[in-house]
């Protein structure tokens, strides 16, 4: 639902009665993860997307029903093989969607019209349990406070709480099987935890032309994307329009005083190994998800002398990306900011990096299903773990 509350947070502001579909559960080869939604207002008009159209219209009917009944539902869509005009996914996977009716007498409009208000929140609602529990939805804000109930009691509640905090922390969207008397043994109970968070960062370092490149792609991504640069000649808004912000200082010092997590991207572009170095050993021990640096494999090797001198260890160094990007034969600046962009997006979520055409591996890779990633890996595993990219 993350992708629609712009327009979900108008509706409510226009006091719209609409009914919003999510995917809420996912196995094999489907088109999109849990989280993604459709919803309907009571005009009968759509926004979003369940499926990539294999089941919009029977999804749409469920929105309509919803909004007419009130009632919440989970449907699961699959492939069939007996019958070719039935509804499901053409792909061979299955998913399953949850459709809440958001009318003015829904338990969960006012949640998830705050929820749609912004700033950084988990939205949790049940999934699968007691009939009387579908429907409802809580909400915990960065700040840790909260709004609304699941209906199922305080300790349900603090469960809720607790998981959503979790998810906040990781900034990921899953869902986890508990209990309804607020244990966390699986007991036939389904919730999914929805985060809403600020974009995650993109930092390139060093002002040249395949930065310029490198920041619109980013942008493209999803990425808060900042450049910077010790250089004021060349580290100007003029240069990087498309650049949430430039910053004009030693590269090492703002990364010391500047904000990054797990989903932050490094991209280190300035081959010059009085920038490069000290940043570099600060960057390889930052607790972020991808480290990328250009230059020729003898820059490349001459730099990890330099760093194992400045006291970096073999573990460290093996996070780092070098020569920066995939080889796609890039030449231009725009090709090569592809290269790198193609790498972020294979080291996120674990992809090859090779063609798909004669390979065996799922177009779509397992989703983790628990909010705190116990059913697969948090994403850039292996730069977290501190594992050879290559």
């Amino acid at each position: 639902m993350l992708d629609l509350l712009e327009e979900l947070g108008a509706w409510a502001g226009e006091g719209r009665e609409f009914a919003v579909a999510t995917v809420v559960g996912v196995s094999g080869s489907a088109p999109r993860g849990p989280g993604a939604a459709l919803a309907v207002d009571g005009a009968g008009a759509a926004i979003g997307s369940v499926s990539g159209g294999c089941v919009e219209g029977a999804v749409y009917e469920l929105c309509r029903q919803a909004l007419d009944d009130g009632r919440t539902v989970v449907e699961r869509f699959g492939y069939s093989t007996d019958d070719a005009f039935a509804v499901g996914l053409t792909c061979g996977g299955t998913v399953e969607v949850l459709v809440t009716p958001v009318r003015a007498d829904a338990r969960a409009r006012p949640v998830i019209t705050a929820f749609a208000a912004g700033g950084p929140a988990a939205l949790v609602r049940v999934v699968r349990g007691p009939a009387e529990l579908m429907g409802a939805a809580l909400l915990v804000r960065g700040d840790g406070s909260y709004q609304g109930s699941l209906g199922g009691g305080a300790p349900l509640d603090l469960l809720a709480r607790e998981e959503a905090g979790a998810a906040l922390e990781l900034g990921r969207t899953g869902s986890v099987e508990v209990s309804a008397d607020g244990s966390r043994c699986p007991g036939g109970l389904t919730l999914i935890v929805e985060c809403r968070v600020p974009p995650p960062r993109m930092i390139v370092f060093g002002a040249v032309d395949f930065a310029a490149a490198l920041v619109r792609v980013g942008k493209f991504l999803g990425f808060h994307v900042t450049v910077c640069d010790a250089r004021p000649v060349f580290a100007t808004k003029a240069r990087f329009p498309d650049a949430d912000e430039v910053v004009v200082e030693w590269p090492h010092h703002y990364l010391r005083r500047t904000a990054t997590d797990g989903r932050t991207v490094l991209c280190v572009l300035t081959h010059d190994a009085k920038f490069d170095v000290p940043l570099l050993a600060d960057a390889l021990r930052l607790p972020v998800g991808y480290v990328g640096a250009m230059g020729s494999r003898r820059t490349h090797a001459e730099r990890l002398d330099r760093l194992r001198e400045a006291g970096v260890g073999e573990g460290e160094l093996a996070r780092l990306r070098s020569p920066i990007g995939l080889d796609l034969g890039a030449r231009t600046p725009e090709e090569t900011a592809l290269s790198i962009a193609a790498e972020i997006v294979a080291a996120r979520h674990g992809g090859s990096g090779r063609p798909l055409t004669g390979s065996s591996t799922p177009l779509h890779r397992a989703l983790p299903v628990t909010a705190d990633g116990a059913a697969g890996p948090p994403p850039y595993a292996h730069a977290q773990a501190g594992q050879s990219p290559r």
